[in-house]
C-alpha cells in the first residue's frame, strides 16, 4: 500500500504559500508604483520604498486583508481537515509538491511551510524508517545496493516514466534492492549533499556488512551524490569504501545555461529603476535553482556571496569520487553530431557539462572515454525510458 499523507499539513501549506504569493505581488505593484509615480533617477532604486497617503494605506490594507484572510482560510478549513482521515498520496499530488519545492524549497524551509520535503529513503513510494537502530520493515533482498537519486522539480516517481522504470529492471535482472532519496531539490547542491552522506551512513549502519552501493543520479541528483561523496570522505563515513559506481544521467557537472541566461535578465532588470521591481520575480528561483549556474558543490561555492549577483565561476574544484568507477551519460536533441546543436544539449543540459569536460583542467572531471556515453535524437527527460540508455546504464553495470 502507498503510504499515507496528512492532507491538513499539505492544505494548511498551500494555504500559507498562496497569502505569502499575494503579499510579494502587492509589493511589487506598490514598488512599481512608487518608481513610475515620482520619476526616480534612471540608475537607482530601492526594493523597500512604499506609497504615502491613499495609496499606503490602500497597499497596507491589502497586506492586512490578505493576513487576516489567510488566518480565516486555515480557521474554516479545521473542520474539514479534522474529517479527512489519512489517504493515499497519489504521484500527481506528489510531483506538484515536488516541483513546488524545487522552485521555492528554501524559502519553503526558512518560513516552516509544511509543504517543503524532508529527506528520506523510500521504497515503493514507502519512507523506510530505522528506529532504535533497526531497519523497520522488510530488508534487503540482495547486498547490492541502488541509490537513485532523482533531478530538480521531480521525485522518486519521475524515475518511471512511459512504463519503464531503470531501477525496476535493474533489479529484475541484476538483482539491485533499489532504495530512493527524496529530497527537496530547492535547498542548495552542498546542503542536500551534507545531509545525504549522512542519511546513507544510519540506513549502512543497519545493513550487512557486505552491502556494496551504487549510485544512480538523473540531472540535479548526480550533482547531490558527489556533493555527498566529498562530505562523507570530510566526516570519516565509512559507506564511500563500499561504493563501487556512480553514474550520472545529464547530470549538469558545469551548469546550465539556463540558469546563466536567466541571471543575465536579472542583471538587465536592475538597470531600469522602471524594470527594477520586476527582478524580485526572478529571485524566486530556490538556491538549489541558482546551484545549477555553474554546478555548485561545497559551501564555498555560495557561502558569503549574493547568489543572484552576476559573478564568474567562482567554485571549488571537486574530482570525481576515487576508487569508484564513475559514468556519464548526455543526451541531445539533434540526432547527429554534425549538427551544431552542441550548445543546446538535451535542451537543458549541454552535452560538454553533461560529460564533464571543461577548458579549465582543474575542473575537467575526466570520465574515462569508454565510461562516456552520448545519446542523440531525445531530450532531458528522456534519459530516463530511452532504451538505448537503459542498454548502455546495464552495460556499465553488469
Amino acid at each position: 500500500m502507498p503510504e499515507p499523507v496528512e492532507k491538513k499539513s499539505e492544505l494548511h501549506g498551500a494555504t500559507k504559500l498562496a497569502v505569502d504569493a499575494i503579499i510579494e505581488v502587492t509589493d511589487l505593484v506598490e514598488a512599481v508604483h512608487h518608481t513610475t509615480s515620482t520619476l526616480g533617477g534612471l540608475l537607482s532604486w530601492s526594493e523597500n520604498q512604499r506609497m504615502w497617503g491613499i495609496s499606503g494605506f490602500v497597499y497596507g490594507n491589502i497586506r492586512r486583508i490578505t493576513r487576516l484572510v489567510g488566518s480565516g482560510v486555515d480557521l474554516g478549513l479545521q473542520p474539514l481537515v479534522d474529517r479527512i482521515d489519512q489517504t493515499e498520496a497519489s504521484p500527481a499530488r506528489e510531483s506538484v509538491i515536488a516541483a513546488v519545492n524545487g522552485v521555492i524549497g528554501d524559502y519553503l524551509v526558512e518560513t516552516d511551510n509544511p509543504l517543503a520535503i524532508p529527506m528520506e529513503f523510500r521504497r515503493e513510494r514507502k519512507t523506510i524508517r530505522i528506529d532504535d537502530g533497526e531497519l523497520q520493515g522488510d530488508g534487503p533482498t540482495s547486498n547490492k545496493i541502488l541509490v537513485l537519486l532523482h533531478g530538480s522539480c521531480a521525485s522518486d516517481h519521475h524515475w518511471t516514466r512511459n512504463g519503464h522504470n531503470h531501477a525496476e529492471r535493474l533489479a529484475e535482472e541484476f538483482g539491485y534492492w533499489p532504495v530512493h532519496l527524496r529530497y527537496n531539490s530547492g535547498l542548495h547542491i552542498s546542503e542536500n549533499g551534507r545531509a545525504f552522506a549522512g542519511k546513507l551512513q544510519e540506513l549502512v549502519d543497519v545493513l550487512p556488512e557486505d552491502v556494496e552501493l551504487t549510485f544512480l543520479g538523473h540531472s540535479m541528483g548526480g550533482l547531490v551524490a558527489r556533493s555527498a561523496y566529498h562530505y562523507a570522505t570530510q566526516a570519516g563515513y565509512d559507506w564511500v569504501d563500499r561504493l563501487q559506481k556512480l553514474v550520472c544521467l545529464g547530470a549538469p557537472h558545469h551548469g546550465s545555461p539556463l540558469e546563466r541566461y536567466g541571471n543575465w535578465v536579472d542583471t538587465l532588470l536592475q538597470i531600469s529603476p522602471y524594470s527594477a521591481p520586476f527582478a524580485r520575480l526572478g529571485r524566486i528561483r530556490s538556491a538549489g535553482v541558482t546551484d545549477l549556474r555553474y554546478g555548485n558543490l561545497v559551501d564555498e561555492d555560495w557561502e558569503g556571496r549574493d547568489r543572484f549577483e552576476k559573478t564568474d565561476d567562482l567554485r571549488t574544484p571537486v574530482p570525481l569520487p576515487e576508487d569508484v568507477e564513475c559514468y556519464a551519460a548526455a543526451a541531445r536533441l539533434a540526432e547527429s553530431d554534425t549538427e551544431n546543436w552542441n550548445g543546446v544539449g538535451d535542451g537543458l543540459v549541454p552535452v560538454e557539462s553533461a560529460l564533464g569536460h571543461h577548458e579549465n583542467p582543474d575542473f575537467e572531471l575526466g570520465f574515462p572515454e569508454p565510461h562516456q556515453a552520448v545519446f542523440g535524437g531525445i531530450g532531458h527527460l528522456d534519459l530516463l525510458d530511452d532504451p538505448r540508455v537503459y542498454d548502455q546504464v546495464k552495460t556499465w553495470l553488469s
